[in-house]
């Protein structure tokens, strides 16, 4: 292609990111944990990110969970109650994380 200028657009790629309802700190969708409440009642980790729901985010470390189920942030962020039931499901998951929560 003679005469033509070939210029190469370099866009940067968007990266979504979110905020940890616990620490609020901004990191990408990846580094975070989803949490979704179903639209039935009930709350599940969604590790895809593909569940319908209303959801939050928080980050993968024993502080953030803590704060998150005992401080009622997470409860607040979905605004929904967390049941016995719910709240034993995600401190089976945190267990994960080397440290059990304290139940509140």
């Amino acid at each position: 292609m003679k005469g033509m200028k070939t210029t190469m657009n370099i866009t940067n790629k968007h990266i979504p990111q979110r905020t940890c309802v616990a620490c609020r700190r901004v990191k990408t969708k990846r580094q975070l944990i989803r949490l979704v409440a179903l639209p039935g009642g009930g709350i599940e980790v969604d590790t895809l990110s593909r569940k319908v729901g209303r959801g939050a985010y928080m980050c993968s470390t024993f502080q953030c969970w803590q704060i998150g189920l005992v401080a009622g942030r997470l409860e607040y962020a979905l605004r929904t109650n967390l049941t016995q039931e719910n709240r034993e499901q995600l401190i089976l998951f945190s267990k994960k994380f080397g440290k059990e929560l304290i139940s509140g």
